[in-house]
């Protein structure tokens, strides 16, 4: 496990926030040298606290307007070999392992109806894939 100190803890809040702040601003948030902040993100980095960076949308420019929860069942002992298939999926925004009856929960986001078929039949081709069941997400009440 790593450990991180208070500072540490400060430039991932900054970098939650905007991780697009120049050093600049972060080294002055943070009262530390600009070469002493880019060392901790590196390290960071390395150390696999921080895994990657990426693009957060508005919903209104979101370029995958249908969304959906599908719900899936794996045969045996398959998980780890059908999560490694799920995550080649580009449409599978997310993948979370879960209990009772459905052993994984997976985020559909996609660009039209079609596609979203396509996807739930190239999921259910997975060998594994025991039974699926999808919800399509409609109108966002909160968040």
């Amino acid at each position: 496990m790593t450990v991180l100190d208070e500072t540490d803890r400060a430039l991932l809040a900054l970098l939650r926030a905007d991780a697009r702040q120049p050093l600049t601003s972060l080294a002055a948030a943070l009262d530390l040298s600009r070469a002493t902040v880019k060392a901790r993100i590196e390290r960071l980095v390395e150390r696999g606290v921080i895994q990657g960076f990426t693009v957060v949308l508005r919903r209104e420019a979101e370029l995958a307007p249908i969304r959906a929860i599908t719900l899936v069942e794996i045969e045996g002992n398959a998980t780890e070999r059908v999560t490694r298939k799920l995550q080649g999926l580009p449409q599978v925004a997310a993948i979370h392992a879960t209990n009772g009856r459905w052993d994984l929960v997976l985020e559909i986001e996609v660009a039209s109806l079609e596609a979203f078929d396509a996807t739930l039949r190239e999921i259910r081709h997975i060998e594994g894939v025991a039974n699926s069941e999808s919800n399509l997400l409609l109108a966002r009440r909160k968040g």
